[in-house]
């Protein structure tokens, strides 16, 4: 019987403490790790540590599921590789007004299907973003999937991978960007935001939205206006929408 699963390469992943550790050092770019759940030690605390100052997300797991993947001495911790590199979003923005552009940014607030990440950043790119924002946890993974459904996009639009995505939209606020948040719970429309300023768009969840916490700090909701009996639309192509109306309002200016 065929697996429905697709078999990760050697590429895909980084077994051992040691080896993760140098790939960090390297700058390997590091999707997640899963760490043996009660694994102790001076080292796996060092790693642990290291880790978390580059925003990577450890999860603690069964020592039964990381045998699973491997049948190697795996130390028990396995990290997977990302097929895209990650920006720091403090030196990208900058970068951004530097270079004369006036910013368009989009947030993904739980969207953790890898077939809208895809399709958003791929609109993303298409629609002069500069750079998609999402968290270490809570969302999709950006593997060769996600790259695949992308177009190849996420090659080429900067990704920025953060610890807390309410403190980068604080971040963003202070720097000057007016953020905001695509929800059906609005009464202003696309058309009444003004996109031609410094911008990020905030993208919800496919079943939850935008987390109540961040929908507060945005300094304006949007909905999109529609005509139809159903009164909601797919995230990816609802955020296709939005970069749309950024970029017609943009052009027009």
């Amino acid at each position: 019987m065929q697996n429905k699963h697709r078999k990760r390469t050697p590429e895909d992943i980084i077994i051992g403490v040691k080896p993760v550790e140098e790939a960090l050092l390297t700058g390997k770019s590091i999707d997640k790790v899963l760490m043996q759940r009660g694994l102790q030690g001076d080292a796996v605390r060092k790693l642990r540590t290291a880790l978390r100052e580059h925003g990577i997300w450890i999860q603690d797991v069964p020592a039964a599921r990381l045998d699973r993947i491997t049948r190697k001495n795996h130390q028990g911790v396995i990290a997977f590789g990302a097929p895209v590199a990650f920006h720091d979003l403090e030196q990208l923005l900058p970068g951004v007004y530097e270079s004369g552009d006036t910013p368009l940014i989009v947030a993904l607030d739980g969207v953790t299907d890898v077939r809208n990440f895809g399709a958003i950043a791929r609109s993303a790119e298409c629609m002069g973003a500069h750079a998609v924002v999402v968290p270490e946890r809570n969302t999709a993974r950006i593997g060769p999937d996600a790259v695949k459904t992308s177009a190849g996009a996420l090659l080429r639009i900067p990704v920025c991978k953060v610890r807390n995505l309410s403190d980068s939209v604080r971040y963003m606020q202070e720097f000057g960007l007016h953020i905001a948040g695509i929800s059906e719970h609005s009464n202003a429309t696309l058309q009444e935001v003004p996109f031609a300023q410094p911008t990020c768009l905030v993208m919800g969840s496919e079943f939850d939205g935008i987390h109540p916490d961040i929908l507060k700090l945005c300094d304006t909701r949007a909905k999109i206006p529609m005509q139809g009996e159903i009164n909601s639309l797919n995230v990816s192509v609802a955020a296709g929408v939005a970069l749309y109306e950024c970029q017609r309002q943009r052009l027009s200016n």
